[in-house]
């Protein structure tokens, strides 16, 4: 029924990754309601819950709800905007990626099943510089690494996670490896895998594998091109 448009479902990520990894998960739920400008009952009615449930959650009563919930959440949010004509759906995508999006995050794509991480390494040329292959990821993200560190915040930084910490990060054009490493190192979140693009595994910093080891995530090195890498996972039917 609704336009699974790119732009939506981008934002859908967006939304979902903000309210799970918000401190107050009830706060910004509340926050992306009201920014939609849906009543409580509205909201309650079309999950088919009674409006309490739905206060319970954005005061903090009831026990934030996981990722699931919240996937199904939004996507009501957005699906009472579209019938409306989408007009927030427009606002708020456009709010969303002028700040952050293009010269740091190249591209972010959550998988509805778990992708083995090896063959997902393979799609994009990699080599294991450490850690093991023999996982699972449910998505993830091609980050320009100079402008992440530079220009982000910590919360902003977070937002790279998307909905789901359990993925890869391609950090593209590193010199070293050392930069995206401590960056992970001083955020409260840890992903599944990091992808140092650019670089080949003996010239990538000795202190790269003990961080690595400490926070327990699998680092592959490539030297394939960024824009190839984008394009070759896109056209993965995962």
């Amino acid at each position: 029924m609704s336009m699974k448009s790119g732009l939506r479902n981008q934002l859908a990520e967006k939304m979902a990754g903000e309210i799970t990894l918000s401190d107050s998960p009830g706060h910004a739920l509340k926050k992306w309601r009201m920014n939609f400008e849906i009543a409580p009952g509205v909201l309650s009615e079309r999950l088919g819950v009674s409006p309490s449930v739905i206060s319970d959650y954005e005061s903090g009563r009831r026990k934030s709800p996981g990722t699931a919930v919240v996937g199904k959440i939004v996507d009501t949010i957005l699906a009472i905007d579209e019938e409306d004509g989408g007009k927030h759906i427009q606002k708020y995508s456009t709010m969303l990626f002028s700040n952050v999006e293009d010269d740091v995050i190249y591209d972010l794509h959550e998988y509805e099943n778990p992708v083995a991480l090896q063959e997902f390494a393979d799609v994009i040329g990699c080599s294991l510089l450490c850690g093991s292959a023999d996982q699972a990821i449910f998505g993830y993200t091609v980050v320009n690494s100079l402008n992440a560190i530079m220009q982000l915040s910590s919360d902003e930084f977070n937002r790279i996670y998307g909905w789901s910490t359990e993925r890869a990060l391609v950090f593209t054009n590193v010199s070293t490896g050392k930069s995206p490493m401590v960056a992970i190192r001083v955020t409260p979140f840890k992903p599944r895998c990091v992808v140092l693009q650019g670089i080949d595994a003996p010239d990538v910093h000795p202190i790269v594998a003990k961080m690595a080891e400490k926070d327990r995530i699998t680092v592959f090195c490539t030297s394939m091109d960024v824009d190839k890498i984008v394009s070759a996972l896109r056209e993965q039917k995962w």
